[in-house]
């Protein structure tokens, strides 16, 4: 999978699912339309210049008509990575594909830092009309406000509206280290206490709990070293600026592993993973607690209509179960998450309450 540029396609497909409430308009009339509070500014001459870092052209699809658009304007997918890593990557191709079941273009907009928890910032403050959405691991709202403060109420200022991937974490060594093993690298730690260096794509991000769990059931201390997001990472790693990376599991990590530039010490997941068939899982290593994966999703303002969430639910399900996607996925060594939008809030109020009553007795600095 290639790493994609700065410029992002627009897709418009024939396919329209109305939201309830919305009705489409003529072309005339979405022409002459007005963005509302949040939208983003689209200049004539069929160019769409994102807010953030991204710069976006529209290509709208055959057979795609502007009489179709059933929303007042399109559809924001503002992406709490930056472009790179493999969960921004995916993002991408969750975009094209619900072009098609909402009838309208859909912008990729990516606004990383703090582990994720820019992006659910802006999402709290957007309006909730279902037109702006985040794509994010759900540690935003199930770690991140446990440990630091942030700007929005996980609970109650974030609608959950789909699961859509689960993601296998990866523990590798870079060249920095000199161990082949996650033993010898723990006892080596232990005898030097703070010079082991762990990076993460964020404060509270899955990574990051997974070398907390480590670091505390083995009594080391390993110092942590967080990023933005997946691709920086990745290309610092090779230059070996520290001992340890937690990552997920993609192209680019596979290739390092395969040419000998990165040590698969161990991986996050229900078990082995057949394209790393050696690499023992946290579990198996006796660290059942770091045993973690990534879960990702998509989430809207709260406030949002259920209605408009049960009919958005329904439009990344048809994206997700579709062949690109699935393709995508089974390549990337990703798993599928999708299903009601009941389930995938109970599992982030339920990841919430769980994290909180273990960070209770074992805070977790965010420093």
């Amino acid at each position: 999978m290639s790493v994609l540029t700065t410029r992002r396609r627009l897709v418009m497909a024939g396919m329209a699912l109305l939201l309830p409430g919305m009705t489409a308009k003529p072309a005339s009339a979405a022409a002459d339309a007005r963005p509302g509070p949040g939208a983003m500014p689209m200049p004539s001459g069929g160019r769409v210049m994102a807010s953030g870092p991204a710069s976006l052209a529209d290509a709208a699809a055959p057979g795609a008509s502007p009489s179709r658009r059933v929303l007042p304007r399109p559809l924001r997918l503002v992406v709490a990575y930056p472009p790179g890593g493999v969960s921004a990557t995916l993002a991408h191709v969750l975009a094209e594909e619900l072009a098609a079941p909402l009838g309208v273009p859909v912008i990729v907009d990516y606004r990383a830092g703090d582990g994720g928890s820019v992006a659910m910032g802006m999402i709290a403050r957007a309006a909730p009309d279902g037109t702006t959405l985040v794509f994010s691991a759900i540690t935003p709202l199930t770690v991140r406000p446990l440990v630091g403060a942030v700007t929005y109420d996980p609970l109650r200022d974030i609608a959950p509206v789909a699961g859509v991937m689960h993601t296998p974490l990866l523990l590798v060594g870079t060249p920095a280290l000199p161990f082949d093993t996650l033993a010898d690298t723990l006892r080596h730690a232990r005898a030097f206490p703070g010079r082991l260096r762990w990076a993460s794509s964020g404060i509270a991000t899955t990574g990051h709990m997974v070398m907390e769990q480590v670091s505390r059931a083995s009594g080391t201390r390993i110092v942590h070293v967080p990023y933005k997001g997946g691709g920086q990472q990745l290309t610092d790693a090779l230059g070996g600026q520290f001992e340890l990376l937690s990552t997920n599991v993609s192209e680019m990590s596979l290739r390092a592993i395969a040419a000998g530039q990165f040590k698969p010490l161990a991986v996050g997941a229900p078990a082995r993973l057949p394209v790393l068939p050696s690499v023992p899982t946290f579990a198996e290593l006796g660290f059942d607690q770091a045993n973690l994966s990534s879960l990702f999703g998509v989430f809207a303002p709260g406030g949002t209509k259920a209605s408009i969430l049960k009919a958005l639910n329904q439009a990344i399900n048809v994206a997700v179960a579709s062949s690109n996607f699935q393709q995508r996925l089974a390549a990337t060594d990703n798993l599928p998450a999708s299903g009601t939008r009941e389930a995938f809030a109970a599992r982030v109020r339920a990841d919430f309450e769980a994290n909180r009553a273990m960070l209770r007795d074992a805070p977790l600095q965010a420093r």
